[in-house]
C-alpha cells in the first residue's frame, strides 16, 4: 500500500493533505511532517495543509488558506481520522482522489486508498515508515518534516509511556532526534501548562470521584470552565492526570461543550472503545472518545464501565 500511495503521489502536481478536528500533535505531525516530506521531495508539486488550527500547536505548523478550486484535479490524503465526519474542512471530497492513512480501527472506511494500522503507535510514525520505504524511490526528510513527525509520535504515545510504543518506536525516534533540531524545546512546547490549566489541575485532583472496582470520573461543566478561564481543550489534556492514580482502572473525563458533553475515555488494560461506540464514539481500546447530549446519559455510562471491570 505505501508504494501505491507513493505512485498515487507522482502522478499528482497539487496535493491537499487534512488531519481531524480538534488536532492533537499526531494529527499535525503526520499532516504537516508528510507536507514537508513531499515538499523536499517534489519541489515542483504543489503540497498544501489545511484544517481548524490549535492555538496551543501554531508553534509546530500553520494552515494554508485554500480556494475551492484548488481541489480541481487534487490529490487529497486524511492523515489520523477515522471517520468522514471528523475530518476537519469537509472540502476534502472535492478533491479527484482520497487517500485516508490512519491507525484507528478501521471501522469506517473511505478514500480510493486506504493505508490503516493498527499497531502503529500513531499516524506520524505511519509518515516514517512511508519515509523510510520510498527513500530509495525518491523520498526524502528534512529537518522540520522530522521534528514534526516526532512530535507526533511524542505525542500520541505520552513521551514513551503509552502501551502502544513498541521497540521500533523508540528505534524510530533516536533516528529522527538526529536531524537538526532541538528536541528539548519540542517537549516544552507541548508540555507547557498555563497558569489557569494548572489551578483546574489542582481542582480536578481535589474533586475527582473513584468507584471501588477502579472506575474514576470527573465532570467539568460550563460553570467550572468560566471559573478557571478554560476552553473545553484545555480541559481535556488534563485526562491523563487520573490514570496515575492508585488503583484505577479505567477514567472517564466528562467536559461540557456547545450542544453536547464531550467524553474521554481511558483505561490500562481493559478494552474500552467498544462502549465509546455504544455512545456516538470510537477510538483506540484503551484510549477512546464520545459524545453524549446531557448529564442524565453519564450515570448509564459509569454502570458500563463498572460491569466491564466487574468482568475482568
Amino acid at each position: 500500500m505505501k508504494a501505491k500511495i507513493l505512485e498515487a503521489i507522482k502522478q499528482f502536481d497539487t496535493i491537499i493533505i487534512h488531519r481531524h478536528i480538534r488536532p492533537d500533535p499526531d494529527a499535525y505531525g503526520s499532516q504537516c511532517g508528510l507536507a514537508e516530506l513531499l515538499k523536499t521531495s517534489f519541489p515542483e508539486k504543489k503540497v498544501y495543509v489545511t484544517g481548524e488550527e490549535a492555538e496551543s500547536l501554531k508553534f509546530l505548523y500553520r494552515m494554508d488558506d485554500i480556494a475551492d478550486d484548488t481541489y480541481e484535479d487534487a490529490l487529497v490524503i486524511v492523515c489520523d481520522t477515522a471517520n468522514e465526519a471528523r475530518v476537519s474542512d469537509q472540502r476534502y471530497v472535492n478533491g479527484k482522489m482520497v487517500i485516508k492513512i490512519d491507525h484507528h480501527p478501521n471501522q469506517t472506511p473511505y478514500g480510493d486508498l486506504l493505508w490503516v494500522e493498527t499497531s502503529a503507535s500513531s499516524t506520524s510514525e505511519m509518515i516514517y515508515e512511508f519515509y523510510l520505504e520510498g527513500k530509495e524511490k525518491g523520498l526524502s526528510l528534512n529537518d522540520e518534516g522530522a521534528k514534526l513527525i516526532f512530535s507526533g509520535i511524542v505525542g500520541d504515545t505520552g513521551r514513551f509511556l503509552f502501551p502502544n510504543t513498541k521497540p521500533k518506536t523508540f528505534c524510530y525516534a533516536s533516528e529522527l532526534i538526529q536531524y537538526g533540531f532541538d528536541f528539548k524545546d519540542v517537549y516544552d512546547q507541548l508540555y507547557k501548562t498555563k497558569e489557569n490549566v494548572a489551578h483546574l489541575h489542582g481542582y480536578v485532583l481535589q474533586n475527582f470521584t473513584m468507584s471501588p472496582a477502579g472506575v474514576a470520573h470527573m465532570k467539568i461543566p460550563n460553570e467550572i470552565l468560566r471559573k478557571y478561564d478554560v476552553t473545553p481543550a484545555d480541559a481535556s489534556q488534563l485526562v491523563g492526570s487520573l490514570g496515575q492514580i492508585d488503583g484505577v482502572k479505567t477514567w472517564v473525563f466528562f467536559v461540557e461543550e456547545e450542544n453536547q458533553i464531550r467524553v474521554r475515555l481511558r483505561s490500562k488494560e481493559l478494552v474500552i472503545n467498544t462502549i465509546a461506540r455504544k455512545y456516538n464514539g470510537g477510538g483506540h481500546p484503551l484510549a477512546s472518545g464520545a459524545s453524549i447530549y446531557s448529564w442524565e446519559e453519564v450515570e448509564p455510562l459509569l454502570l458500563d464501565l463498572e460491569e466491564l471491570c466487574s468482568q475482568e
